[in-house]
């Protein structure tokens, strides 16, 4: 699968990817998923842009955002107010027990796998923290019944389990941690729906997971039915991602 640069990704990051109002909606998420314990020190690992990050900051309440691109921290800064610090998912800069919730959200899929990185969060967290995250990333732009998701269902099933952000997955190393699914929502990526033909030139970009890996007859199966799809570029339904927290 095609990496993405995000120091190269930072200017526009925002721009194509829901600007505002998906910001608004994945921060609604989270904040609900917080609420059943006030948290005073919030570490936003993968923050990306803080377009997110800081719909969370609040007067009685420490924000930090934590980022491995230093293009994207350059966008982050302003809007958390310096606080934006360089550093991995699998090596925080944070001392053991310090933060009572670790975010991170569109992050573990990214990832070969999500277990340093859960361990990590575990590791930070004090007491009664609490880690939010998304799961099942790929499976949201099908979330809702379409044509699309009829046509590529065939594909999207026979990808081999690999997914770092599998929702069975994340809860089974979350427990290794002594964290237990505490509660689940979810939010529309506002934007974000993508046309048959953007989904055609994603595939050929080597940018979906789930049609990399399909042999090279399937592969044009899958590419003539997207392109039968009636309304080439009309966007289908905006993904609707899954978001859990997982708590001590």
């Amino acid at each position: 699968m095609t990496m993405l640069d995000y120091d190269q990704e930072a200017d526009g990051y925002d721009r194509t990817r829901g600007g505002e109002e998906r910001a608004d909606a994945a921060a609604a998420a989270i904040e609900w998923l917080l609420r059943p314990s006030w948290a005073d020190v919030v570490l936003d690992v993968a923050c990306g842009t803080g377009i997110v990050t800081a719909r969370l900051r609040h007067p009685a309440r420490t924000v930090v955002g934590i980022d491995r691109s230093a293009g994207m921290l350059a966008k982050a800064a302003p809007r958390l107010h310096g606080r934006a610090v360089l550093g991995d998912a699998a090596a925080l800069p944070v001392a053991a027990g310090r933060a009572d919730a670790v975010l991170m959200i569109w992050l573990l899929h990214l990832l070969p796998d999500a277990a340093p990185a859960i361990a990590e969060a575990a590791r930070v967290l004090g007491p009664t923290g609490v880690l939010v995250t998304t799961v099942d990333k790929n499976d949201g732009p099908f979330a809702t019944p379409s044509d699309l998701a009829e046509v590529t269902a065939g594909p999207r099933g026979a990808y081999p389990d690999r997914h770092a952000d599998g929702h069975d997955r994340v809860v089974a190393l979350a427990a290794r941690h002594g964290l237990r699914k505490a509660a689940e929502t979810t939010f529309v990526g506002v934007g974000q729906g993508r046309s048959p033909r953007r989904w055609r030139e994603r595939i050929r970009d080597g940018a979906v997971p789930w049609a990399t890996t399909a042999a090279d007859a399937a592969g044009a199966d899958l590419d003539r039915a997207l392109a039968a799809l009636p309304d080439q570029d009309e966007r289908r339904p905006d993904p609707v991602y899954r978001i859990i927290a997982l708590a001590r």
